[in-house]
């Protein structure tokens, strides 16, 4: 499948747009359009002055508010944008990007007292006449109060019989217009794409469109008054809202789901754009930004990569790290670069050699058409000056929260301190651990960290793609082989990551309010929660013990790879959570804290929790090795004590658990025999790396 001419997908993130805005357009662009275009936020002061129309496939402009744009834009912003437009460009306008992109903008028209009318002409006009609003009134800034499940009727005669639209689906509205006589302006461009069912708060003339097109020149606009890019899937329904029934809100989006995504797969081809038709697409790969609470680290790093001689320019003259598995080039924070993007994009198509999977330019791929997303270059942007990311280039993840919630845990902390980010990566182990070279030069406790991660090829065209709301995260540690042999085996590092998991979610806040949340650990790398739907056990006390280590369900893994080199072990310690996601195969911290009425988690408060229990436990294991202490603190989170389990790999022999070795961390297990008072004494000792517990069978298996 060939790169689109123009493989960019701009979404406006300055004056005027929300971050919630901002970040619910991100995540659905990436996965509709991926990977086949990059989707990147664009700040006001590059829409001005920057070229980026030729390699702008599509320009979105975001809920929020149109006086901010108007701020920023009217005149030479706005000329521009037309420009584009008329040039062959596409144009989508959500809620007030559609306001904004009428020829006149009536909001909340009498409301002047209560600072919320808005009303004036404006200067794109690709829809003739007013946006009108509210469509549905109880419209509260910065809230959910007047959210509802509109639902729509959708104009089948407007699109073309290759393309499958729902008959009506039910879209997220809040704040948005309605286009005043829409179907009286057919002649000059203008197609109703979907009208709203229920009664209006205001005047609409003919008809009741809630979302049109309009022809504008070679390109054209889509304007929308709900918002289609909401997913319910991505709504928190305990989330405070200042709604009176948020929940059921968000409970009817859910249901419409495939309606929203099929709706928005049809207004995205109308506008020309390459749509995934996979039912679950994957998503493009995002920009990473290096960055850290204090900037001169960032600087002090990039200078030693150049004294290392790792740095090298390519053949645009870019900085280039070439890594064993990935290559990175280098950017400075607060450009735009278009020509560099499509770099990160799957080349053109080409003939196919005999067996099919090598292309006449070089580039693997296979019979799914997905790309090798290793050999993509990954952009990396430099945060070397005084500034963090910004929250709306990053709208999944707040810098700055992070680093002040890093700080407020420990002052002095090393874990974190910098940080590589980015929205949708392969996977952040993978990045590390895969390209050696550049692990070598990088800095205890740097932690890579992801929103979304792309890991890999399953079987047959099958993508893992991590749901939003997951926390993930991989550490660089250092521990030397003097240590390891000695008092602090490199064994227990696993297990103090999970501790440090555990301690990262039960002192979360320092009022206590979590320390009661029912986490433990599962042998030897993976983190339980107590479902909450959990139906309640048996009054045996034994039966009591098993019914709830059936009712805990996997809410996140410890993944730890090492390598040698110069007298120490370099370790990626890898960690990921189930952390805020409302549509988990099992559950997540997010059902659990509501189950509990205790305060939501935040990503980047509880990635620096753990990141400071982990440095807390991993300093003191260096002093005193695996002592009673540890011992103590480990047993009391795990779920093994006593059990009975069925040893496959000593021939089906039955043994109660009893703990591990303070020496090198091994399983420890006691042969039993039915009908026998006592144990026999024999006595096993398990190595982690060649088994694994399926606690839920009491079946200790080896890995395959």
């Amino acid at each position: 499948m060939a790169t689109p001419k123009r493989p960019n997908i701009l979404i406006y993130s300055g004056p005027g747009s929300t971050l919630s805005s901002v970040r619910h357009a991100t995540y659905p662009l990436r996965r509709l359009l991926g990977p086949h275009h990059a989707v990147l936020p664009i700040t006001a002061e590059q829409l001005l002055r920057e070229p980026w129309q030729a390699s702008c496939a599509l320009l979105v402009m975001p809920g929020g508010a149109d006086l901010g744009y108007c701020r920023s834009f009217n005149g030479e912003g706005n000329r521009r944008i037309k420009q584009y437009v008329q040039a062959g460009g596409a144009y989508l306008g959500l809620c007030a990007g559609g306001y904004y992109g009428c020829g006149r903008c009536e909001f909340e028209v009498g409301r002047v007292r209560e600072g919320m009318e808005v009303v004036g002409e404006r200067e794109l006009r690709f829809f003739p006449g007013s946006c009108r609003g509210l469509a549905f009134g109880g419209f509260v800034y910065h809230s959910e109060a007047g959210a509802r499940a509109a639902e729509v009727v959708v104009n089948s005669s407007a699109w073309t019989n290759a393309i499958a639209v729902p008959e009506r689906l039910k879209v997220y509205y809040n704040g948005g217009g309605v286009f005043v006589d829409a179907e009286k302006f057919a002649e000059k461009g203008v197609e109703v794409l979907a009208s709203y069912t229920d009664e209006l708060d205001v005047e609409s003339g003919a008809g009741k469109a809630a979302v049109v097109y309009c022809k504008v020149g070679e390109g054209g606009a889509i304007l929308t008054g709900p918002h289609p890019e909401f997913s319910g899937t991505n709504l928190n329904p305990n989330e405070p809202s200042g709604h009176h029934d948020y929940a059921s809100v968000v409970s009817a989006l859910v249901a419409d789901e495939k309606h929203r995504v099929a709706f928005m797969k049809a207004c995205l081809t109308k506008l020309g754009l390459q749509v995934s038709q996979e039912s679950e697409a994957v998503p493009s790969l995002s920009r990473l930004h290096l960055s850290s609470a204090h900037p001169s680290l960032v600087a002090e790093l990039v200078h030693s990569w150049h004294e290392a001689g790792i740095v090298s320019k390519d053949d645009d003259e870019r900085d280039t790290i070439k890594g064993e598995n990935d290559t990175f080039i280098l950017e400075q924070a607060g450009r735009l670069s278009m020509a560099e993007v499509k770099a990160a994009l799957p080349p053109p198509s080409a003939p196919q050699s005999e067996d099919g999977n090598t292309q006449a330019d070089g580039s693997s791929s296979d019979d799914t058409g997905l790309p090798d997303y290793n050999a993509l270059p990954k952009h990396v942007v430099l945060h070397e000056d005084n500034s963090l990311p910004d929250s709306k280039a990053t709208p999944y993840f707040n810098h700055s929260a992070f680093y002040s919630h890093l700080k407020s845990y420990d002052s002095h902390s090393t874990f974190g301190q910098t940080l590589l980010y980015g929205e949708v990566v392969t996977s952040t182990s993978t990045l590390l651990e895969k390209n050696p070279t550049l692990l070598s030069h990088l800095p205890t406790g740097l932690t890579a960290t992801a929103t979304t991660q792309v890991a890999g090829r399953g079987r047959g065209s099958n993508v893992w793609v991590s749901p939003p709301g997951s926390l993930m995260f991989s550490t660089v540690l250092r521990h030397s082989l003097t240590l390891s042999n000695t008092t602090a085996p490199v064994v227990f590092v696993q297990y103090l990551a999970a501790m440090a998991t555990v301690a990262g979610i039960q002192q979360y806040a320092r009022k206590g309010e979590y320390d009661r949340l029912p986490i433990k650990l599962k042998w030897p790398n993976d983190v339980y929660a107590l479902n909450p739907h959990a139906a309640a056990t048996t009054s045996s006390s034994t039966k009591k013990a098993e019914g709830e280590r059936d009712n805990y369900v996997k809410i996140g893994g410890i993944l730890v790879n090492s390598s040698y080199a110069g007298g120490d072990y370099t370790l990626v310690v890898g960690i990921g959570i189930n952390a805020l996601n409302t549509a988990s195969p099992t559950t997540s911290l997010s059902h659990l804290a509501s189950a509990h009425k205790t305060p939501a988690f935040t990503l980047e408060k509880l990635l620096a929790s753990i990141l400071t229990q982990f440095e807390t436990l991993y300093t003191r294991f260096c002093r005193t090795g695996w002592d009673a202490q540890f011992e103590e603190r480990y047993y009391a989170s795990w779920l093994h004590t006593d059990q009975v389990v069925m040893l496959e790999t000593e021939g089906g022999a039955k043994a109660r658990i009893k703990g591990i070795t303070r020496d090198w961390g091994l399983l420890v297990a006691e042969e039993v025999v039915e009908g026998r008072a006592r144990d026999t004494g024999r006595r096993f000792e398990l190595q982690s790396d060649s088994n694994s517990f399926d606690f839920f069978k009491g079946l200790l298996k080896r890995k395959v």
